[in-house]
């Protein structure tokens, strides 16, 4: 890399005149201020030895340089002579001294993409080493050994290996080629279509860098409401400009497929995944892909879902689709991504059960290099959601989850809500597929199957906005999700901790409070949004606020009605054997957990079950006494958000402080509605009154029907 761009890379990191906007994220490599550890660590790190001039080695020691200036307050010089406090950078083929200090077990722990932290004794010098068997993992042991540093830990001595558990670590971006969002709540896409190739903004690089810090290692360019153009050569040149800056950070670029691209841009008569002229069509183009981008990743597909044409259009299966594009992709290297949120316009059963009833019977259908993409809840991204069934059902197919960053149905980017714990539950959920402990993160890792093509995505929450997710708690989000998919037995709270020390402060005093706020946030969401099991009740197309009134959708598993099937006997959706049975598309045990009104968790109760109002809950208060408590408990809770981050005012900047109070006035207020809204609805049906001490709503149900929200951000589309 230029000196020029090294040097952007020191001013960008270390000018403590930048205002604090944001635009680190949690790559802020500011002078330690406890002088004790300053001196620790400046002791221990005195030089660097020269990395080999690959790319990526050469960002790798780049990264590790101006980080360590920032950190350490002190310039960290190349020095080729090895000494006291030498850092050895490098993979055992581009440095004999690797070989000589790390053991070869560790090494081989390391796998391809992994690292290994060292210390070590070498010509009687004591050393740190990072290494990996590939540069990518160089360039991961570097961001592991800096977030050492930034969050405090000890540096010495180290004999730390890590390696990923998921193989493709991917964000899905829902951009379009205007540069419209769908579901974005951060502003425009970053990806500026009409300057590339020719202008590439320097946040492309330090988009780059931010994923590679956590171990993200490939990037969805486009929506999954796909555009034909994408493909098309205009637009390859473009991608290829994108993926030249990202390979150094051990980034792969990957595209999305619309299925109809052969009648649209190939002028062919047809896109028959059996006719062999489209067969010949989508090699002719993964040709071209590859003589672009070499190390192109893939295609992403949403097909036969929500009007995007598909292989169903021809009479054919999704298995069919997929490994068509198979045979032109993995030759050269690459996969299909097929995702399996589908659900038909044609079937009237209940939405829960589509997928699986589509994807379940072409398990061991799909080639060699297929992944299948499965949201993590049977429904669409809800603020709570049982584990998709479709996990541990397929068990001859490698499945790969897909989680939403962007908040599409957790109050978009006004909101604080950390996702981790929502992560975090879905991974650990049990799907009893060979017996107790077969959980959700083995059926996505490979172990329980032994499938070796793992991956995990998610739907990312970045935009042109100066701080990149438009608030500044949203980027905790991002950062869980490499972090999970790096390693998923990291606990939502030690993902928090991490994040803020980067992101914000060190001191206890800020640390223990917000991260407990950010534990909680989630919960306190669901409380105000969806609680007891609740489900898509949002506002119709936008999904913005409330609407669990709503019922003019052209299809009826667009309202939400649909889904609460409120009524004078009860709340919520029967998916027992006296409903739908969505519940027999589960193993037994979860089977009978769920579907025993007495053994299911309160927190999925109307999901599954049509409960009476009256019915008796844990807590001794009925349903509905409930269902008031946790909106009210919600919305309460929101105020406690905003007292302790009121608390923190002095101990970070300004700047942020600021933005973050704001945006938690606008939560409490939208939390308030929410309550209303819902409680208010609610009890035209239970017909009985709020329980003793609750604060009335201050306007009526029909006020709230009344709101309407055309401008309502993030719906998007393909103009």
């Amino acid at each position: 890399m230029k000196k020029t761009a090294f040097f952007f890379f020191f001013f960008l990191s270390f000018c403590s005149l930048c205002a604090e906007d944001g635009y680190r994220l949690w790559l802020r490599y500011d002078k330690i201020s406890d002088n004790a550890l300053l001196q620790q660590y400046s002791s221990q790190l005195s030089s660097l030895l020269p990395a080999a001039s690959t790319p990526t080695l050469q960002t790798a020691q780049q990264e590790l340089q101006s980080g360590l200036q920032g950190l350490l307050g002190k310039q960290i010089p190349l020095q080729p002579a090895l000494a006291n406090g030498s850092i050895i950078l490098g993979t055992p083929a581009t440095s004999s001294l690797i070989a000589s200090v790390v053991p070869a077990r560790q090494l081989a722990a390391a796998g391809a993409e992994g690292f290994v932290l060292q210390t070590a004794v070498s010509s009687g010098k004591n050393v740190t080493v990072i290494t990996g068997n590939k540069e990518a993992g160089v360039l991961y042991g570097v961001f592991y050994f800096l977030r050492l540093l930034q969050t405090h830990q000890s540096i010495r001595p180290l004999a730390f290996t890590s390696a990923p558990k998921i193989g493709l670590r991917l964000l899905n971006h829902w951009d379009n080629l205007n540069r419209s969002v769908e579901r974005g709540y951060a502003g425009i896409s970053i990806w500026d279509w009409h300057k590339l190739p020719d202008y590439l903004d320097r946040r492309y690089t330090d988009y780059a860098r931010a994923n590679a810090s956590i171990g993200i290692n490939g990037t969805v360019l486009t929506n999954v409401n796909a555009n034909a153009l994408t493909l098309t050569k205009d637009y390859l040149v473009k991608a290829a400009a994108l993926a030249h800056v990202f390979r150094p950070y051990g980034i792969k670029v990957y595209l999305t497929a619309r299925f109809s691209a052969p009648i649209e841009i190939g002028k062919l008569k047809t896109a028959d995944p059996l006719d062999p002229a489209v067969q010949q069509w989508w090699k002719q183009k993964a040709d071209e892909i590859y003589s672009y981008i070499p190390d192109f990743g893939g295609l992403l597909v949403k097909a036969n879902s929500e009007g995007q044409p598909g292989p169903q259009n021809y009479g054919r299966t999704h298995a069919d689709g997929a490994n068509m594009l198979a045979d032109a992709i993995t030759p050269h290297g690459g996969v299909v991504i097929w995702r399996a949120f589908v659900y038909s316009n044609e079937t009237p059963d209940d939405r829960f059960k589509q997928a699986y009833n589509e994807f379940k019977p072409l398990d061991g259908k799909f080639r060699k290099g297929v992944l299948v993409q499965v949201k993590n809840g049977p429904i669409d991204f809800q603020p709570r959601e049982p584990f998709h069934p479709l996990f541990g059902a397929m068990p001859a197919t490698p499945l790969m989850m897909e989680y939403q960053l962007t908040q599409e149905y957790l109050g978009f980017a006004t909101h604080l809500v950390y996702e981790a714990p929502l992560f975090t539950e879905v991974l650990q959920a049990d799907t009893y597929a060979k017996g107790k402990r077969s959980e959700v993160a083995s059926a996505i890792d490979g172990t329980l199957e032994g499938h070796s093509l793992t991956g995990m995505a998610g739907v990312a929450n970045i935009g042109n906005d100066r701080n990149w997710c438009g608030h500044p708690f949203a980027q905790a989000n991002w950062y869980a999700l490499g972090r999970l998919a790096w390693d998923h037995d990291l606990s939502a709270a030690q993902i928090a901790e991490e994040w803020i020390r980067q992101t914000f402060a060190n001191q206890p005093a800020f640390v223990g409070p917000v991260k407990a706020m950010m534990l909680s946030s989630r919960e306190t969401m669901v409380n105000y949004m969806t609680p007891l099991g609740l489900h898509h009740i949002m506002g119709y197309g936008h999904h913005y606020g409330p609407a669990p009134w709503y019922n003019q959708a052209p299809r009826a598993d667009w309202n939400p009605v649909y889904f609460h099937k409120a009524d004078s006997l009860g709340l919520g959706f029967d998916r027992t054997a006296a409903g739908s049975n969505a519940l027999a598309q589960y193993k037994d045990e979860v089977a009978r957990l769920y579907g025993n009104l007495q053994t299911c968790p309160e927190a999925f109760l109307l999901w599954f079950h049509h409960v009476p109002w009256n019915y008796k809950m844990k807590s001794g208060r009925t349903l509905w006494e409930e269902l008031c408590y946790k909106y009210y408990t919600g919305a309460d809770s929101v105020k406690q958000m905003r007292q302790t981050w009121n608390g923190m005012k002095g101990l970070i900047d300004e700047e942020r402080f600021a933005q973050v109070n704001m945006l938690l006035g606008i939560q409490e207020k939208e939390a308030i509605w929410w309550r209303n809204a819902c409680v208010l609805y609610f009890q035209t049906f239970s017909r009985m009154p709020l329980p003793a001490g609750y604060e009335k709503p201050d306007q009526s149900l029909e006020y709230y029907q009344s709101l309407r929200f055309p401008y309502a951000p993030g719906i998007g589309g393909n103009l």
